[in-house]
């Protein structure tokens, strides 16, 4: 049915991986978005991936055993899928996505670290908004995004059961709501 392909459109973005300076991994208690990190780096893609996160804030704690952030779960994903510590760039702090945009900006900015193309690994119904705020975050920033299908939620198949609708259109729901504020501050350095 195509009046459900622009919403398929909007939300579903996906780009071919090129040779980038960082590999960013938003927060999450999933591992594919990791698992696919370490593959893309392992095909040298990147010479780094920066995984983000504590908890959700919506949980206020990360519930995995044996891991007190989303990052350290990440990162042992990332480890264990063959990336030496030394190209993981570890930021524990973050809380929800716009956060992992931030933080995330903060720890390249506090390594020095030159980004001129990054790519971004994250869930496929969650490609839109993540690329919202990295790009916000990080204007100058080339960003390919490399996104992972979780939940059985994908562009063929997300209009098909109660969760991917749910969840797709309530991704439409926070790219319209979250972002308001964010607008109205650039709006304003526009105007001074």
């Amino acid at each position: 049915m195509q009046f459900y392909q622009c919403i398929t459109d909007f939300i579903f973005i996906e780009d071919e991986p090129q040779s980038a300076d960082v590999i960013f991994v938003p927060g999450g208690n999933y591992p594919e978005a990791a698992q696919h990190a370490a593959e893309l780096y392992r095909k040298g893609f990147a010479p780094y991936i920066l995984p983000s996160g504590r908890y959700s804030v919506l949980e206020g704690k990360f519930e995995r055993e044996g891991f007190e952030t989303e990052c350290d779960y990440l990162c042992d994903i990332l480890y264990r899928g063959g990336v030496p510590k030394e190209a993981v760039i570890r930021e524990d702090r973050a809380t929800f996505t716009y956060e992992n945009a931030i933080y995330s900006r903060k720890c390249i900015q506090e390594l020095g670290l030159s980004v001129r193309r990054a790519i971004l690994c994250c869930q496929a119904f969650h490609a839109r908004r993540s690329l919202m705020y990295y790009q916000e975050q990080l204007p100058e920033v080339e960003f390919l995004v490399c996104p992972v299908v979780t939940k059985g939620i994908s562009r063929d198949t997300w209009y098909r059961s109660g969760q991917g609708i749910d969840t797709v259109l309530g991704e439409m729901e926070r790219c319209g709501g979250q972002f308001h504020e964010i607008m109205r501050k650039h709006m304003e350095k526009l105007e001074e």
